[in-house]
C-alpha cells in the first residue's frame, strides 16, 4: 500500500467517516441497471473505506462483501454496518473464489491499486460478463472557495496517485474489460464547516500523513479561509459541491488466455 494511504487513513479513520461525503441517491439506479445489481446478486466493495458506499449497495438487495486493507477503516465499517461480511486484502490478493460475483465497485478507491495486477484479479473473481463499477466524488472547483481549498491541500500532494491524474483511465479497455461508460451526476454535502470542510480536507490521505505541524497549518489555512470567506463566514450550514462520476465496465465473456486454453 502507498504510505500516504496506510499512514493517513489509520490516522484520520473517525474524520474520514465524519467529513467524507456520502453518495447520490441517483447512483442506485446505475447501480441496478448499468452494474445489473438487485437482490440474488453478489458486490463486492473493493478498498470499502468506512463503508460509505457500502451502505448503498446494500439497498440493491445484492450480498456485499466489503475489502478494506486498513484496519481503522475497517473497524469503523464493521461498527456501523455489523451484518456485512468484510475482509482484510488487497485488490491484488482477494480471498474470493473465481468467478465467483456478479459485480466490483470501487468507490473513492481506484486510484490507488490501478494496475494490470489488480484488474486481472478482479478479473478473476468476477463471472464472465460481470461488471466493474469506480465511483468518486470530485469537488467542483468551479466554485472559487471550493479552488481555494485544492490551492490549500495541491503543494503536499508528492506522488501520491489520484484521481485527477488520469493514469488510471488509461486501463481501458483491455483484453479483459471493455471501454469505460461513463455517467456524472451533481451532489452537495450539506454540513458544518467543522464536517464538510475539516474532517473532510484533514483525512485525505496525504494530508493526515502529514506531520503534526504541517497537519496543524493545514487545519489553519482551512479556518482563516471558513472565517473570511464571504459564502462560509458565520454559516451554520454549508454546501459542499461535487460531482459524482461514475464508470461501468464489464468483463469479457472469454479472455485471450481463455481462448487459448479452449483451443488446446
Amino acid at each position: 500500500m502507498h504510505h500516504a494511504a496506510l499512514e493517513g487513513f489509520t490516522r484520520e479513520a473517525a474524520s474520514y467517516d465524519r467529513g467524507r461525503p456520502e453518495y447520490p441517491q441517483q447512483l442506485l439506479a446505475w447501480l441496478q441497471q448499468a452494474l445489473q445489481l438487485r437482490s440474488g446478486s453478489s458486490a463486492v466493495d473493493l478498498g470499502a473505506g468506512t463503508g460509505k458506499f457500502t451502505r448503498l449497495l446494500l439497498q440493491t438487495g445484492a450480498s456485499v462483501v466489503a475489502i478494506e486493507p486498513v484496519e481503522a477503516m475497517r473497524a469503523q465499517l464493521q461498527q456501523r454496518l455489523p451484518g456485512v461480511t468484510a475482509l482484510a486484502a488487497t485488490a491484488q490478493s482477494l480471498p474470493l473464489a473465481q468467478t465467483s460475483v456478479d459485480a466490483v465497485v470501487c468507490a473513492q478507491a481506484f486510484h490507488w491499486f490501478a494496475g494490470h495486477e489488480a484488474l486481472r484479479e478482479i478479473g478473476r473473481v468476477l463471472k464472465p460478463g460481470g461488471k466493474l463499477g469506480l465511483v468518486w466524488n470530485v469537488r467542483d472547483e468551479s466554485v472559487d472557495w471550493v479552488a481555494a481549498i485544492t490551492r490549500i491541500m495541491a503543494p503536499y500532494e508528492g506522488d501520491t496517485p489520484r484521481f485527477h491524474s488520469g493514469a488510471w483511465r488509461r486501463l481501458f479497455p483491455n483484453d479483459l474489460f471493455s471501454e469505460l461508460e461513463e455517467t456524472s451526476v451533481p451532489y452537495q454535502h450539506v454540513g458544518s464547516a467543522q464536517a464538510v470542510i475539516l474532517d473532510r480536507v484533514l483525512s485525505v490521505s496525504f494530508i493526515a500523513a502529514l506531520p503534526a505541524g504541517e497537519h496543524a497549518e493545514v487545519a489553519a489555512k482551512l479556518k482563516s479561509l471558513i472565517a473570511t470567506h464571504p459564502q462560509l463566514r458565520d454559516r451554520p450550514a454549508i454546501a459542499f459541491p461535487y460531482l459524482t462520476h461514475a464508470y461501468a465496465s464489464t468483463r469479457a465473456a472469454r479472455t485471450a488466455q481463455g481462448d487459448a486454453r479452449h483451443r488446446e
